[in-house]
């Protein structure tokens, strides 16, 4: 297998490939948006642009920047791995600002938090100006107030340092994707798909397949108790002339959400009958919103996790209801809806389709590794101990959370998330199940199987998921969904908005071509980094 070859780099580390030099000699002339399939070397492409860097501008330094510690880690891990240079320095927020300061000393490669540099950006202790490349990981962050915008537009007003942009999936939609390369400062696009010529070679292929779970006649009635719940809060709010509707769905309820509360703030001292009604409201679309989440859980979650939610929504003794707890709770349908599921003796299979689909491909292929995504943390913990209770050694499995800790339920620390990583790695533990933490910048070479416990219609998170297999082997992604629930509207919705996205690239890129868009207005907190900067 040929090697790279360059002054900068160690020889043998990192392997040739064509579209992989295609793309970092472009990338090192202009400022570059790389979007490439999960598995393909977009830390190999910054690695040879930055090595190219450090080889014209010695006197320079360049900056690496990558959404969590973890991530921040393993990219200096991979850069002290590959480069001729000092070892990286590592910025996070476990630093102090003034050890932060100290340690900054051109020429050097410095790996950061963006929140880390966009803080000490505003309270002028990062010298930008003395960096040839900033590298921005996950770059589809780049918006709203995410402090990849600041960063991006300091280095616009200095116009120094070469941009280097990496992504998975930039966003679902034209102006998401156009905002990220304007903040970004991108000249540049470079865009690959799983069926690109120069890239296909080294694709080992993901195989995507629905599996259909039924749903017990039981959990049908309860969820068709909770949609009565929300219909009947929705007809309140029809009736008050803030819903065509009155089954509009969550995006309407929660933008309806914050129009109320925007409304009570403005008129704090308006005791008259508007205020009355405007509290009328906020009640009904919060009891709405408890009713979507109940049928959300029972529909894609089963009984365990309703009665879960349920159980919390009761105020903890001696603390009065709300007026959305009471309006939710003692809604009629809601009431019926929690007695038959605390009298359930079935539940939707999910659970043990899940435990199912893990045992076989651990039992087949021993040296297997398989991840599971859940969106909830309950959904985290019975999975396990239903892997646990099959008592197969075969089967190794651990959670994966995030660090927050929520009542009694403890979150992960990042060194524990890195240890259990290794573990992966190594094969002491071979089964990952986990929430959105694991979905982004995991170096995970051999995952064989991804289970998505429910579908997901957020297409960045679908393909960063999705991306966590097939990338040194075939790989395979089982989605399960409920039948006759939400979960086939949202499967359908992924696969629709995914195509849609690659869509949207052909255009950006034939946008590229053309030149680039004037950028979007900074948001208030951007202009606030900005002038601080200044």
């Amino acid at each position: 297998m040929p090697t790279v070859e360059h002054p900068r780099i160690r020889p043998g580390v990192l392997e040739e490939r064509q579209y992989q030099a295609t793309i970092a000699e472009r990338a090192v002339e202009h400022n570059t948006l790389v979007v490439l399939p999960t598995g393909l070397g977009k830390t190999a492409i910054a690695i040879r642009v930055l090595a190219e860097l450090l080889r014209r501008r010695p006197q320079e330094s360049v900056l690496v920047l990558a959404p969590t510690r973890p991530l921040v880690v393993q990219h200096a891990r991979s850069i002290a791995r590959a480069v001729f240079a000092a070892e990286p320095i590592v910025l996070t927020g476990a630093i102090t600002a003034e050890r932060r300061a100290s340690l900054l000393a051109p020429p050097q490669v410095v790996v950061a938090t963006p929140q880390v540099v966009g803080n000490d950006l505003a309270a002028g202790r990062f010298p930008l100006e003395r960096f040839s490349l900033l590298v921005f990981d996950e770059a589809h962050r780049a918006v709203g107030d995410y402090p990849y915008v600041a960063i991006g537009q300091a280095n616009r007003d200095r116009s120094n340092a070469r941009v280097l942009a990496m992504t998975a999936s930039p966003g679902g939609t034209l102006a998401r994707i156009r905002e990220v390369w304007a903040n970004l400062g991108i000249e540049r696009f470079e865009y690959r798909t799983d069926e690109s010529p120069d890239v296909a070679p080294y694709l080992h292929g993901i195989g995507v397949e629905p599996v259909l779970v039924p749903v017990p006649p039981e959990v049908r009635e309860i969820a068709i108790r909770l949609r009565a719940a929300v219909v009947r809060q929705g007809e309140l709010l029809r009736h008050l002339g803030l819903l065509a509707a009155p089954d509009p769905g969550r995006r309407a309820l929660l933008e309806l959400g914050t129009r109320l509360h925007r409304e009570i703030r403005a008129g704090a001292a308006d005791p008259g009958p508007h205020r009355a009604t405007l509290w009328q409201a906020i009640t009904a679309q919060a009891a709405a919103m408890k009713g979507y989440h109940a049928l959300e859980l029972i529909e894609s979650q089963g009984a365990d996790a309703l009665r879960e939610f349920l159980a919390r929504q009761e105020p903890p003794p001696g603390r009065r209801w709300t007026p959305a707890q009471r309006a939710f709770l003692r809604d009629p349908d809601v009431e019926e809806a929690r007695r038959q599921a605390s009298v359930l003796t079935v539940d939707l299979p999910k659970i043990a389709t899940a435990a199912r689909l893990v045992h076989e491909e651990l039992g087949r292929r021993p040296g297997a590794k398989v991840i599971v995504f859940t969106q909830y943390r309950d959904t985290v913990d019975r999975l396990v101990d239903e892997l646990v209770r099959l008592g197969d050694p075969s089967v190794r499995p651990a959670r994966f959370v995030g660090q927050a800790s929520r009542g009694t339920d403890p979150g992960l620390s990042q060194k524990e998330q890195v240890g259990l990583l290794d573990q992966f790695r190594a094969g002491e533990v071979n089964c990952l199940v986990a929430t959105s933490v694991a979905e982004e910048g995991l170096d995970i070479p051999a995952t064989d199987l991804v289970v998505f416990y429910e579908p997901i219609p957020d297409v960045i998170r679908t393909i960063q998921r999705r991306g966590r297999t097939g990338r040194a082997t075939a790989g395979r992604v089982v989605v399960l969904v409920a039948e006759g629930t939400r979960d086939v509207g949202l499967h359908r919705a992924a696969r629709a908005r995914e195509r849609r996205m690659h869509d949207l690239l052909e255009e950006v890129q034939a946008e590229a071509e053309r030149g680039r868009p004037p950028p979007p207005p900074a948001t208030k907190r951007t202009q606030k980094l900005l002038t601080e900067y200044r």
